[in-house]
C-alpha cells in the first residue's frame, strides 16, 4: 500500500504500533456512536491486522492518518473492498479523533484515497456506506462528490451508499 500525502496529512500503512492511538479513536462512545459498540483494545487489535491482510490480499486498505506538521495520529482513513447487497464495491471510510472533528481532515484525507482509487484500481466508481443519523459522515461523503445511491443493511443496520461516478467527478 502506498503512502499519500497532501498538504497537511501522510496516510500511511497501519501497523500494530498504532493500537493505542487508533484505540483513542475507536474505542470512543461519541466517536463510535453509529456503530453497535466502541472497540474495545482487543478489537482495535483485530481492526489493525484485518487491515494488514487487506494490504496482503486486495493490495489496500485503511490508513494511519498523521498531521505532517507535528507527526500526530489522527484516524484512519482508506479503500476497501465492502458488499452491497452481495456486489463488492471499493468503499472509502473514516474515523477521525473526536477533539479534531471539523477541520476537514476526514474530507482531505478521504479526497487523497478517492484520487488514489482513480489513478491505482480499475473502478469506475467509489461508495461509502454511512448510518442516515451521521450528519458528518454524509457531509465529508457530499464535499467528495458523492450523492445518495440506495439504502441497503450492512452489519444489521441501515446504511445509505454514497457513490461517485469517475466519469461525473471528472466532467464537474
Amino acid at each position: 500500500m502506498d503512502v499519500i500525502e497532501t498538504e497537511r496529512l501522510l496516510l500511511r500503512p497501519l501497523t500494530l504500533e498504532d493500537v493505542d492511538d487508533l484505540h483513542q479513536v475507536l474505542g470512543d462512545a461519541e466517536t463510535m456512536r453509529f456503530y453497535p459498540a466502541p472497540f474495545d483494545r482487543d478489537g482495535v487489535v483485530r481492526w489493525v491486522v484485518q487491515n494488514l491482510e487487506r494490504y496482503e490480499a486486495d493490495g489496500f486498505g485503511l490508513l494511519g492518518v498523521q498531521e505532517r506538521a507535528t507527526g500526530a495520529f489522527l484516524g484512519d482513513c482508506g479503500p476497501t473492498i465492502q458488499h452491497v447487497d452481495g456486489e463488492p464495491h471499493v468503499e472509502l471510510g473514516w474515523h477521525t479523533r473526536r477533539d479534531r472533528w471539523g477541520e476537514g481532515i476526514a474530507t482531505e484525507g478521504g479526497a487523497a484515497c478517492r484520487d488514489w482509487c482513480w489513478a491505482k484500481l480499475d473502478v469506475d466508481h467509489v461508495v461509502s456506506l454511512i448510518r442516515p443519523e451521521n450528519r458528518r459522515s454524509w457531509r465529508v461523503a457530499e464535499r467528495l462528490g458523492m450523492r445518495v445511491w440506495r439504502e441497503t443493511m450492512h452489519a444489521d443496520l441501515v446504511h445509505r451508499v454514497y457513490r461517485v461516478d469517475r466519469r461525473r467527478l471528472q466532467a464537474v
